[in-house]
């Protein structure tokens, strides 16, 4: 019995550790908000209401920007996470900034990426493993089903394990192969009827269930993405606001201080330092 509890103690403090005990008056996110040519959600600014909301309640403090010049090796280092939301296409100007991004990650930095995230950056080869992916496809937005694969994870803490919702089902292509899936897509609650030629050459290899969220360590960072928030009536669901939020506390809970002398990169594609 005593080997048991000892266990059992282990576990759970195991598990608090991953989780992190956050002091959120110690974060600092920055949430960024840029597109690129091509299409931009109308959900944006009800997701920096969401975030600043978080913020107020939580004690961690946000700023909110649309212009790439504050990618700067430093201005970021006072920034503990930063939060793309539904960025799409291109959203920095310069390879110096997209430089200045990437040495943020590999200085310790975490990352946040919501929805359309994937979409990001797609001519950016370090970007898009970072990502996980790149987009690639979305049946019509609709009601479906998500599933919980790993339930014991903390940023899955609160998240129904068997999720319906309306959302946008996001396919990606050029999958990164060190990300770890944490919700997944149920594709058999999708319909799908007019679009099944699209579905099976973008699904893959993958059966029943494909990465809905997922996070990673990536090249010295802490990366978490959900693809889902496509609705801007999402960043007042209470469901979804945790989700967001589990999300930022996994990464600010895994976060140490960031060290910019472990920032090797010169080029903003130099091969990744395993």
């Amino acid at each position: 019995m005593k080997i048991l509890s000892s266990i059992l103690i282990i576990v759970l403090f195991s598990l608090s550790a991953i989780a992190g005990d956050v002091n959120w008056k110690k974060v600092k996110v920055l949430v960024y908000t840029k597109n690129g040519k091509g299409y931009v959600h109308d959900n944006i600014p009800f997701a920096v209401k969401s975030i600043q909301k978080l913020g107020e309640q939580n004690g961690f403090r946000t700023d909110v920007t649309d212009n790439p010049t504050v990618f700067t090796e430093e201005n970021l280092k006072q920034y503990s996470i930063l939060i793309f939301t539904s960025t799409n296409n291109d959203v920095f100007d310069t390879d110096e900034q997209r430089l200045a991004f990437r040495h943020f990650i590999e200085a310790g930095g975490g990352f946040v990426g919501l929805h359309s995230v994937v979409g990001t950056e797609r001519s950016w080869t370090w970007f898009k493993m970072m990502l996980g992916g790149s987009f690639s496809w979305h049946p019509k937005f609709q009601k479906y089903i998500l599933q919980v694969i790993d339930p014991a994870h903390p940023s899955m803490s609160g998240i129904p394990k068997v999720w319906e919702k309306e959302d946008e089902c996001y396919f990606q292509k050029e999958l990164y192969p060190g990300i770890h899936p944490v919700l997944a897509h149920d594709l058999s609650t999708l319909d799908v009827a007019a679009d099944s030629v699209k579905l099976k050459l973008n699904r893959g290899t993958f059966g029943r269930y494909y990465p809905a969220a997922w996070y990673q360590q990536f090249d010295g960072g802490t990366i978490w993405i959900t693809a889902l928030g496509h609705d801007k009536k999402d960043y007042e669901d209470p469901t979804y606001v945790n989700h967001i939020f589990q999300g930022l506390k996994f990464v600010a809970g895994d976060i140490k201080s960031k060290d910019y002398s472990k920032a090797y990169s010169k080029l903003k594609d130099e091969p990744v330092k395993y």
